[in-house]
């Protein structure tokens, strides 16, 4: 298998498991109660700990370095900014769809590092794509109750969420034909997204997984570390 199609093959399969998350979201059958806002509390919290992790063992390290300490600077800072402004739009105009944002806003900026690491730093790429995989099962499941309580259908959150799996290809196909041999331009991008994670994480997530006198959505964040971390030790 050539090294583009190989990317191509992984964004994608990293992608659908948002679209697996969702399954699962549309499948469970919990009563409503306190377990019920547990469990979804600490998935929450699993997806924003992968997210972190993701900055720290596979974004920010290349920015670190690649990047001079002032350009490091300034992207991370407009990454969140930027994200910020987004986030900020959308509350205005109809609803923060933060779950889905987040997904979207690490998983294309993502793909597109995927598709440029491939050819010269492999096991980087499969690291990367260990971790987008691992990051979407637990936002799929979120986005897909997100866009429910948006009010819409069942079916069209489906769609939506099988959709974004096939931003993963197109975003690998790209970051390969233009990024590849240009690592300064691939650690600007993923500083700027991870940046911009942070942001999410901080803003919109950690508050979304917090309950009171629950203890499962702070310690399903460390276990969203915790994978992290294995697949950087196994992989990195």
């Amino acid at each position: 298998m050539s090294l583009l199609l190989e990317a191509v093959v992984l964004s994608w399969a990293a992608g659908f498991t948002a679209f697996l998350g969702a399954v699962i979201a549309r499948l469970e059958r919990l009563p409503e109660g306190e377990l019920k806002q547990e469990i979804q509390h600490g998935v929450v919290g699993l997806g924003g700990g992968i997210l972190v992790a993701a900055v720290a063992f596979a974004l920010a390290p290349k920015g670190i370095e690649n990047l001079n300490v002032y350009v490091l600077a300034a992207l991370a800072t407009a990454g969140g900014i930027s994200f910020f402004g987004l986030d900020e739009f959308l509350m205005r105009h109809g609803g923060s769809k933060a779950q889905f944002l987040a997904m979207l806003m690490d998983f294309i900026p993502e793909a597109i590092a995927l598709g440029a690491l491939f050819a010269h730093e492999h096991r980087l790429g499969l690291m990367l794509a260990l971790l987008i995989g691992a990051q979407n099962l637990p936002e799929g499941f979120n986005s897909y109750r997100e866009l429910i309580a948006a009010r819409s259908t069942r079916r069209s959150a489906l769609t939506w969420l099988l959709a974004v799996s096939l931003f993963g290809p197109a975003a690998a196909a790209l970051g390969h034909f233009l990024l590849r041999g240009h690592p300064k331009l691939t650690a600007g991008m993923m500083t700027f997204a991870a940046g911009g994670i942070l942001y999410l994480v901080f803003q919109v997530i950690a508050p979304l997984a917090k309950m009171k006198r629950h203890w499962a959505p702070p310690l399903g964040a460390v276990l969203g570390f915790v994978i992290g971390m294995i697949g950087a030790k196994l992989l990195g």
